[in-house]
């Protein structure tokens, strides 16, 4: 078992600044490689110090801003209108950055693109449900108006 540090998020195993236990190979293979992780190390503790306060700045303060932020998030559609072809069909599909810039849109409030999740890719126009974590116990389900730019 090799004890590294996670750079990134990685579903199923924690966040970022996390410290975990893993087998040798999928350390070695894959996230040292790929960048989501650093061999634990005494002098790698200083970087999961700075990990987690980056990652206190970007959350959301307190509980009660993020059902604040939530409940506005719900109340409306936000509507993202995107390059469409024949039949609604999009020329490939709906990203988080997407999602997050038409939040700011529509003046519904500042939201991290890498909290936004997709239960099924974009590929049309309609409505759609997205889900944005807030918090670790606040998850936001945004109804995405996507129409065709014009």
């Amino acid at each position: 078992m090799a004890k590294i540090i996670l750079t990134h998020e990685v579903s199923g195993l924690g966040e970022a600044g996390d410290v975990v236990e893993v087998k040798n190979g999928y350390a070695r293979n894959y996230l040292v490689p790929q960048g989501f992780a650093t061999p634990w190390t005494r002098g790698g503790q200083k970087q999961v110090d700075q990990i987690k306060a980056a990652r206190a700045a970007r959350e959301l303060h307190s509980l009660e801003d993020a059902q604040g932020l939530k409940a506005k998030l719900e109340s409306g559609k936000v509507k993202l209108a995107v390059k469409a072809g024949l039949g609604g069909r999009l020329f490939g599909s709906v990203k988080p950055a997407d999602v997050a810039a038409a939040v700011a849109d529509a003046g519904l409030g500042e939201i991290d693109k890498r909290k936004v999740e997709f239960t099924a890719p974009v590929k049309s126009v309609g409505d759609h449900e997205v889900t944005v974590k807030l918090r670790d116990e606040v998850t936001a389900t945004i109804t995405l108006q996507v129409v065709a730019a014009k």
